[in-house]
């Protein structure tokens, strides 16, 4: 089954990629690896604010994750087609990074960065499995609850 077609059967339409909101671009591909920015969690177009361990749960952050995943997948496609690619070309999700909001005794940043790995397995299968790192982090651009970045490799 194509990228495409799991992305259609998990009812996911992927975003057009967003504008920086400063002075970097959304992707860069070196060789056959493409890195991109890091994308901070939006919902329903706006910045998805709060903080783990203050304003929000882990349960509630969860999908915030998920949703920057989508998102990433999004520029991940374009980077794609701009190499002449597609997302069937990617041969591996190789590293996640991803920066959560979060009060200093909040602990759970790996659970709520797994609103994000969980995604990229369902997609990507076997290919999507990938180094992780999760950081606390004492804020991120205009509040967001999470930040991710991603590398991949093409085939």
């Amino acid at each position: 089954m194509s990228i495409y077609d799991k992305l259609s059967q998990l009812g996911i339409v992927l975003p057009p990629v967003s504008v920086p909101a400063a002075a970097y671009v959304p992707f860069v591909q070196t060789g056959n690896l493409i890195f991109l920015s890091g994308h901070i969690a939006r919902k329903d177009g706006k910045p998805w604010v709060g903080q783990l361990g203050l304003t929000m749960t882990t349960d509630e952050a969860k999908p915030a994750a998920r949703a920057v995943a989508i998102d990433l997948l999004g520029t991940l496609a374009a980077a794609c087609l701009a190499a002449g690619k597609t997302l069937d070309d990617v041969k591996r999700i190789v590293k996640v990074l991803s920066l959560v909001n979060s009060t200093a005794t909040y602990t759970e940043q790996h659970l709520v960065t797994n609103g994000c790995s969980e995604l990229l397995g369902e997609v990507f299968g076997p290919v999507g499995a990938h180094a992780r790192s999760a950081f606390g982090v004492a804020q991120l651009p205009m509040g967001a609850c999470v930040e991710i970045e991603l590398i991949a490799e093409l085939g």
